[in-house]
């Protein structure tokens, strides 16, 4: 009896030290999680910094808007990085990023890196975000909207052709670049511009902290580099995503050490008739200018819902 008691005793002080190891074990992995967490070296598994890329020519873009909107629900999605480098393009596609976009920072802290150009268009992708951070050569700002038209008439008479039309009223598809445009013309399209142009203004403004005179002095048109546009407040600091990254971090308590991960939108696969459509659906009336010196932008001179005629900017 006394050698099982002696055994039993034994077992006892056996599990009492084997608990005393696990608690101990335990108690430092806690505290070297609770390390870990405090010096930002913790990530937790999926969790990332989305890296979002507006490039080209902006337009009405329902699968990137899909996107922004899974961003915002994906838990694993701590931050968003917003990649630009748009010349711009047009004022509804411009209007629906920028909407989409604030609607994503409800959720997510959202901060705009801006690359070679990030103008018109491309600027208010940038105004969108909650901080813009831009090269020093940066070409920006551009903050205006243009319409153009070819005006035909002299190159038709050449060749001998006369364009004919029967319409509805004098301004149905006006200005038409085969004649030239009336005084009435000029002036319905002058007020349609200025609506959109005081709507980017009022962005300017309210994004950037400014008042309504120091919003229309810097939107004039011009172009501005980084370093202008920091000086004038367009833009926040310098630098590219290592600066965005460290104002997540010191600002919102993004850790640095979370992967940026690029996410696309996915288009559905329309095939090339598709394509051209949407293309012909997406060439705007009114686009806002955004350096498009090089760049082949299309408009389209609609009647009776047909595009029947195609121009490039310059």
């Amino acid at each position: 009896m006394s050698l099982d008691a002696d055994t039993l005793a034994d077992r006892r002080r056996l599990k009492r030290r084997l608990f005393y190891w696990r608690a101990g074990a335990i108690a430092a992995l806690v505290l070297a999680l609770i390390v870990l967490l405090a010096e930002g070296g913790f990530v937790l598994p999926g969790a990332q910094i989305a890296r979002v890329s507006i490039s080209g020519i902006i337009v009405d873009d329902r699968a990137q808007q899909d996107m922004l909107e899974q961003i915002a629900e994906d838990g694993n999605v701590k931050a968003v990085i917003l990649s630009i480098d748009s010349p711009g393009g047009t004022t509804t596609g411009a209007e629906a990023l920028f909407e989409s976009v604030r609607n994503l920072s409800e959720k997510k802290p959202v901060v705009a890196v801006l690359g070679t150009v990030a103008a018109s268009g491309g600027y208010i992708a940038a105004l969108s975000s909650d901080h813009i951070v831009a090269r020093g050569n940066t070409i920006t700002g551009s903050i205006g909207v243009i319409f153009q038209w070819a005006q035909l008439e002299g190159l038709l008479d050449n060749i001998g052709v006369e364009m004919r039309e029967v319409k509805s009223a004098p301004l149905k598809a006006e200005p038409n670049p085969f004649h030239k445009a009336s005084p009435e013309a000029i002036r319905v399209t002058q007020t349609m511009l200025d609506t959109s142009y005081e709507w980017f203004l009022r962005l300017v403004a309210e994004r950037r902290n400014m008042d309504a005179a120091q919003a229309r002095k810097l939107g004039d048109g011009r172009i501005y580099t980084g370093w202008q546009a920091v000086e004038n407040g367009l833009v926040d600091e310098l630098g590219g995503e290592k600066q965005a990254i460290a104002w997540l971090a010191s600002e919102h308590g993004i850790s640095d050490k979370l992967p940026v991960r690029d996410w696309t939108p996915v288009y559905p696969d329309i095939g090339v008739a598709g394509f051209a459509g949407r293309a012909l659906g997406e060439a705007a009336v009114t686009t806002i200018d955004g350096l498009t010196g090089k760049t082949q932008q299309a408009k389209r001179l609609t009647l009776d819902g047909l595009t029947s005629v195609w121009q490039p900017d310059r």
